[in-house]
Order: structure tokens, then sequence, then C-alpha cells
């Protein structure tokens, strides 16, 4: 199968994680709370892991000159930075107020976005890889479970009823599949190859801005250790599938 089907089948199946957030409702509240941090913890191991073991070494591979892998990067990152600034300036009164709970349209607005950068960023790897492309969609997919999660579980508590949420939360997940058609129809015309290093500046942002604090703010030393194993088991967790994938 060529990169337009694994470019498919991921978004499909990307697409398909979305309904990962009716599990929300099957959990009991405690059960859900106690597995949410490990969650976003694994999420954390897994999109650095891809970054930094994955990518980054593949790009470099890739260009002569190390510092415009870099610049990719920072690229990347400052990318998803102007986004969470932009989304955040959206839902706040004033520059130095409290800033209300994000609304749900500005919930599936982000996560759209989010998305269709995603899809285009991992299409353009399978463009140059696709074992590459593979442990980089894993990587994604396991940031999106903890991420879907709370994204329904803000949405029902906004209102939105079962089916709606599910509906959007579906819909909003396609964008993924646009941003990677976008990726394979432009690779005829321009070299993708800057897409690498540009994913992993997006999943060092994720990683390291939103999702590391989420874990890394508990008193307790129990859950403090466990979060940073379960860290640790992403980062293995993607290093395990490189090997394995591209053996």
């Amino acid at each position: 199968m060529g990169a337009l089907g694994w470019i498919i089948l991921t978004s499909v199946a990307m697409s398909l994680v979305a309904l990962v957030g009716a599990l929300a409702l099957l959990l009991k509240e405690s059960t859900l709370h106690r597995i949410i941090l490990p969650l976003v913890a694994l999420s954390a191991g897994s999109l650095l892991g891809g970054a930094f073991l994955i990518m980054i070494p593949a790009a470099l591979n890739g260009y002569d000159n190390d510092q415009t892998v870099f610049l990719w990067v920072l690229a990347g990152f400052i990318t998803f930075l102007l986004l969470e600034q932009l989304l955040h300036w959206h839902h706040c009164h004033q520059s130095y107020g409290e800033c209300k709970q994000p609304l749900t349209y500005l919930i599936l607005i982000g996560d759209g976005l989010h998305n269709f950068i995603g899809g285009l960023a991992v299409a353009g790897i399978f463009l140059m890889d696709i074992h590459l492309g593979l442990v980089a969609w894993a990587a994604a997919v396991a940031h999106e479970v903890p991420q879907e999660l709370g994204d329904f579980g803000v949405l029902i508590h906004g209102g939105w009823s079962k089916k709606k949420a599910l509906l959007f939360n579906m819909l909003s997940a396609l964008t993924y599949m646009l941003g990677g058609i976008m990726a394979y129809l432009f690779s005829f015309k321009f070299n993708l190859e800057f897409l690498v290093p540009f994913a992993a500046g997006n999943f060092i942002y994720i990683g390291a801005s939103d999702l590391v604090p989420k874990v890394n703010k508990h008193l307790a030393i129990k859950e403090n250790l466990i979060n940073t194993m379960v860290f640790i088991l992403g980062v293995w967790l993607i290093l395990g599938s490189r090997l394995i994938i591209g053996s």
C-alpha cells in the first residue's frame, strides 16, 4: 500500500479515536479521575519520545544544514504556541483577569485546527517514510485518547447531548484527514520534508507545555512517581515501536 493509502487509513482510524470520549460515560467518576493523569503522562512521553528519538534524527539525516532542521522545529513549536494563545484570547475578558473555561464551540474549533495541522504534518512524514509515519501516528494517537476523554466531558458538562457530542467530536476529528489529503496533493508541487521537524516542534510543545504541567503538580510522592514511570513507559513504547516497525 502506498503513502496515500496509509494516510487515508490512519486518518480514518484517528477519526474513530474520537469515539473513545464515550468511555467517560461508562466509567465511574472516581475511576476516570484515577486513570486520566497516567494517560496524560503516557501521552506526554509518547509525544516527546517521538519528537526527540524519531522525528528530529530523521530530519537531520534529510538536511545538509542542521540549523534548518531546528528552525523548523521552532516554527512548529511557535505555531502551536500562537494557536493556543489565539484560542485563549477569544475567551478571556481581559489581559490581567481570570479566564473563563473555554466554551464548547471553542473546544471543537481548537481541536479541529489541532487535528488539521497534525494531519498535515503526519502525512508529510508518511510521504517521506511510511515506517516513520506509523510511529508518528502512534504517538499522535496516544495524545488523542486523554484529550478526547477530556473534550467529551466538557461538551457534556456544557449541556450537549451524548449523540451531539459524539457527532461533532467526529466532525472535528475529520479535519485530520483533510490535512493529510492536502499534504499529499501539495507534495506534487512542493518539497514537504520540512513537515518532519515541524511536526516534532508541534509534539514538543504539546508534550512539554500542555501535558507535563498537568501531571507534575501533585504533592503526593506516590502519584508523582507513578506518573513519571508512565511517562518513561510512553517514551519506551515509541522507541520500541520504531525498532519493530522499522525492522
